[in-house]
């Protein structure tokens, strides 16, 4: 009788707790798989995380980290203890670690001269740099090389990297992004009192709001559409007093960061859900866009990055990047017809179950780690 084979010790690496739904949501999976996980990472600023499922947190980076978060005394303190926290990652990932997983690396210009002594995996979130600089992108291909493997969530992206960056086609594997189940099955919570009152529609734009998110093309098409309430939720990565000027009555705006458990109220009160994105190179896939799926909403989204293999399931209406008179029509029409709403959000589900789900994205990420042991 041979032995059974021995747990993956992946270790998930997320240093500035960047995305701690996507952490909890890809390591729980693996650990239903059959991985042996932890997560490594930082304390979350803004709020609580969703406690482990089956997976150990260790809190190694920025431990001393001082001042509000985001703040220049913040990014500077956490500067100042990088390099001796990637030196812990090291003797952490040769003890514990068979796999070293990353999710996000902030300091590339740094990090490439400071990866751990195992196979390694890094999931490119972002494609190209968010805020080019001088040299970023040169840092960002010289970390990109240096892994084993590299996930995307689209053919798009794997089409980005591949053409773009010139990286081997056989190290860049396409996982989708999983739907977020666990916020969908999370505690209800109530909507904020100014909201619970409406009864008209609701057209939902949640997230970051940060300028390549599209809401002035949302406020442009925004007027004109009848019989609905656009609700902009999210923390403002922008100056917001130009986009309240641009708004009509039917405009609310809950400009703040929404805690994990407060999400869901949202998203079950919303008819449809609306991904206005502008378009640009770097963009793969929409942590918002898994959590529609995740609660079976229809959504009407721009042809960005990976939103057309979505829309193909069956679960969008896809518009034009930057097309304010295509997206009024698109959200009229559904707005218009419950029927097209059910359909939509009937594929939505579907998806998350299927194709879309973390099970399915488990059990490709570990096909992936097998290939490098």
């Amino acid at each position: 009788m041979t032995a059974a084979k021995a747990a993956i010790r992946a270790a998930v690496i997320d240093p500035s707790a960047y995305t701690p739904a996507y952490d909890h949501a890809v390591c729980a999976a693996l650990a239903r798989a059959g991985a042996s996980v932890q997560l490594v990472t930082s304390r979350f600023a803004y709020g609580d995380v969703p406690a482990p499922d089956g997976y150990n947190v260790r809190e190694l980076f920025y431990r001393r980290a001082r001042g509000a978060a985001g703040s220049r005394a913040r990014r500077l303190s956490k500067l100042a203890s990088h390099v001796g926290d990637m030196r812990a990652l090291q003797k952490l990932a040769a003890d514990t670690a068979d796999i070293v997983h990353f999710q996000w690396l902030a300091m590339p210009w740094l990090d490439a001269g400071l990866l751990p002594d195992r196979p390694l995996v890094l999931t490119a979130h972002d494609l190209l740099p968010r805020r080019p600089k001088p040299g970023q992108a040169l840092a960002q291909l010289r970390l990109l090389r240096r892994m084993s493997a590299v996930v995307v969530h689209s053919q798009y992206g794997r089409g980005q990297l591949v053409s773009r960056l010139n990286l081997p086609e056989d190290k860049v594997h396409v996982i989708h992004h999983g739907a977020f189940e666990h916020v969908a099955a999370g505690p209800r919570s109530p909507l904020p009192g100014a909201l619970q009152s409406v009864t008209e529609p609701v057209v939902l734009f949640f997230g970051l709001v940060r300028p390549y998110k599209g809401v002035s093309t949302l406020l442009d098409a925004w007027r004109g559409v009848t019989g609905a309430e656009l609700w902009v939720v999210g923390r403002p990565m922008i100056e917001m007093g130009p986009l309240r000027s641009a708004a009509t009555d039917s405009v609310r705006f809950v400009d703040r960061y929404v805690p994990e458990h407060e999400v869901q109220a949202y998203f079950r009160r919303a008819d449809v859900i609306v991904l206005p994105y502008e378009r640009t190179e770097r963009f793969d896939q929409s942590g918002v866009l898994a959590t529609a799926l995740a609660f079976g909403k229809p959504v009407v989204l721009t042809d960005i990055g990976g939103f057309p293999e979505v829309a193909a399931t069956g679960a969008g209406r896809l518009v034009p990047a930057g097309d304010a008179d295509a997206l009024r029509d698109a959200l009229q029409s559904l707005i218009d017809d419950p029927s097209a709403r059910t359909q939509l959000g009937e594929a939505a589900t579907a998806a998350a179950r299927g194709p879309y789900s973390w099970e399915s994205a488990a059990r490709q990420t570990l096909a992936v780690y097998r290939s490098l042991l």
